[in-house]
């Protein structure tokens, strides 16, 4: 399931980041946003959501909502 589908207010865990683009898994990366790390959404917006990774909280599209498979 991807974030796009996740419940508000979870805690899931990153499984994998499904993208064929390097700079956006080294921004994902940057963001601590990387298989094994817990991520919760906060909520769904229209263009995307709104997601708390370790103590940072960013406004992703759906796009990459779609990319982070939990």
């Amino acid at each position: 399931m991807n974030l796009l589908s996740a419940e508000e207010g979870k805690e899931y865990i990153i499984q994998r980041i499904e993208t064929d683009d390097e700079e956006l898994d080294a921004f994902l990366f940057s963001l601590g946003c990387y298989s094994g790390e817990p991520i919760t959404v906060i909520s769904h917006l229209r263009g995307g959501c709104v997601v708390s990774i370790k103590d940072g909280r960013y406004n992703i599209d759906s796009q990459l909502a779609e990319a982070i498979i939990v």
